[in-house]
């Protein structure tokens, strides 16, 4: 199978379970047209993360990595009334197009809260816990991602972390990769962490060949 396969696929899942809507493409173009790089979560994704935040009954959601917003929108609506998430953004372009994405979107400042900045220095100043965490930042620090949103959890919280198969190179040791080194030592620390209780699925799609880690803190 090619890529080109797995783009169509996606694309027939997606019309056959996705109404259409349109604040989420205008959410996708708008960032396309500020060129920030086309990396957002797949639509069938993004709609699994809502699903996910909803069967954890997520009341408070940390996202680490909100690029234009897309995926932040999918989660912002799988809050309850009174909800609320936290997202964390390095690049102050980035934020900017997120606030108007989500604003359009019918999301203001008291539903979803950007953090502009390193995550790493943002995350300390929280005050947790939160009921899910989504991960989807630089993959160099993942590791240190998980740990800090292990700091922010409770038992229960849910946690995923986006591309950790990185097209299968995630298998190599000896890769000079600092993504797929990343990605490995997020690994490593899921495999020695006793406070989380962790998977992973690969996966194809319009977005290649990777994969997500869903964890559950014990």
């Amino acid at each position: 199978m090619t890529d080109q396969t797995w783009t169509q696929i996606d694309d027939y899942l997606a019309g056959a379970l996705l109404a259409p809507d349109p604040v989420l493409d205008a959410a996708l173009a708008d960032a396309d047209a500020a060129g920030l790089p086309p990396i957002a979560v797949a639509p069938n994704q993004g709609k699994l993360l809502h699903l996910l935040a909803r069967l954890a009954g997520a009341r408070t959601i940390l996202e680490i990595g909100t690029l234009g917003g897309y995926s932040t929108i999918w989660l912002a609506r799988a809050l309850p009334a009174g909800g609320k998430l936290v997202t964390c953004e390095y690049e102050p372009k980035h934020a900017e197009v997120a606030r108007a994405n989500l604003a359009r979107a019918g999301f203001g400042e008291d539903v979803v809260d950007i953090r502009v900045g390193a995550a790493l220095d943002t995350l300390p100043q929280l005050t947790g816990p939160f009921d899910f965490v989504f991960i989807d930042a630089d993959k160099v620090n993942l590791a240190n991602y998980v740990r800090a949103g292990l700091e922010l959890a409770r038992p229960g919280t849910a946690i995923v972390v986006d591309n950790v198969v990185r097209q299968g190179r995630v298998t190599d040791a000896s890769s000079d990769d600092p993504n797929v080194r990343g990605a490995r030592e997020m690994f490593e620390v899921l495999a020695a962490e006793d406070r989380i209780d962790a998977t992973a699925v690969q996966t194809v799609g319009g977005k290649g060949h990777d994969g997500f880690v869903l964890g559950v803190v014990r």
